[in-house]
């Protein structure tokens, strides 16, 4: 585990960039917003037919352009075409996102994988997009694959690990949480707020692992990540109770 950047936790991170109504979740608007109101970005990655990374959280389109379709069975081309369910918003690619933050605000880019589908092309997509990128900027999934790819490609990149205990509070879901902090080594942990505090958790943070959690949507849970001393990502009411925040 290499040490962690200070900028991990020392920011508050809108989920998805700041999205209402009139900017979807994931797009250009969204993360314009995030950064005229100080906000660092998180956000979801997945990967074209031909390799490019795209700013997407679903595996299949209908939910957030209303079309059929599987994401990863259509080219930069086709999807970056589609418009975001409600508005003039096209699905942006990570290289025309990282063009528009130009290290303005740090980034956490959450890798998204399907069951035991390999993770090669969509890391090898994502680390051809950072190259030369000066900004804060971190990786992190749910995948341990995906952490552990990066500490031996790219070891100086902070990556994370995301966590729920949700469906898994058991000896076995336990045990698989140990085997995934041993596969992917990460530098820091997302928790679920619904998680914390965690026993779990603060064993991490006490071995010098940042903690950040998600989603924080409300004022009760901005004060539970505070009290853990987790790095808020926000959403909704969270957004509001984090301004309002003394």
């Amino acid at each position: 585990m290499a040490d962690a950047p200070a900028w991990l936790d020392a920011w508050a991170f809108a989920h998805r960039g700041l999205h209402d109504a009139d900017a979807p979740e994931n797009s250009m608007a969204a993360f314009r917003a995030a950064i005229a109101r100080g906000f660092g970005i998180e956000c979801d990655l997945r990967v074209s037919a031909d390799g490019r990374a795209m700013v997407f959280h679903d595996a299949d389109l209908e939910r957030l352009t209303g079309g059929p379709g599987v994401t990863g069975e259509h080219t930069v081309g086709e999807l970056t075409a589609m418009a975001l369910t409600g508005s003039e918003e096209r699905i942006p690619t990570l290289r025309d996102m990282l063009e528009l933050v130009a290290g303005q605000v740090p980034v956490l880019l959450e890798l998204k994988s399907d069951g035991r589908d390999s993770v090669h092309k969509l890391c090898r997509a994502v680390r051809r997009d950072l190259e030369g990128y000066a900004g804060d900027i971190a990786v992190m999934s749910f995948d341990p694959r995906i952490p552990a790819w990066f500490g031996e490609r790219v070891p100086d990149l902070p990556r994370g690990l995301v966590v729920t205990e949700q469906n898994a509070r058991t000896l076995t879901g336990a045990f698989r949480r140990r085997l995934a902090m041993r596969h992917s080594r990460p530098d820091f942990l997302a928790y679920d707020i619904r998680d914390l505090p965690s026993r779990f958790a603060v064993r991490s943070a006490k071995s010098g692992r940042p903690l950040l959690t998600w989603t924080v949507k409300t004022s009760a849970q901005l004060e539970t990540a505070l009290a853990c001393g987790a790095a808020p990502i926000l959403e909704g009411a969270g957004v509001a109770a984090w301004e309002e925040h003394p």
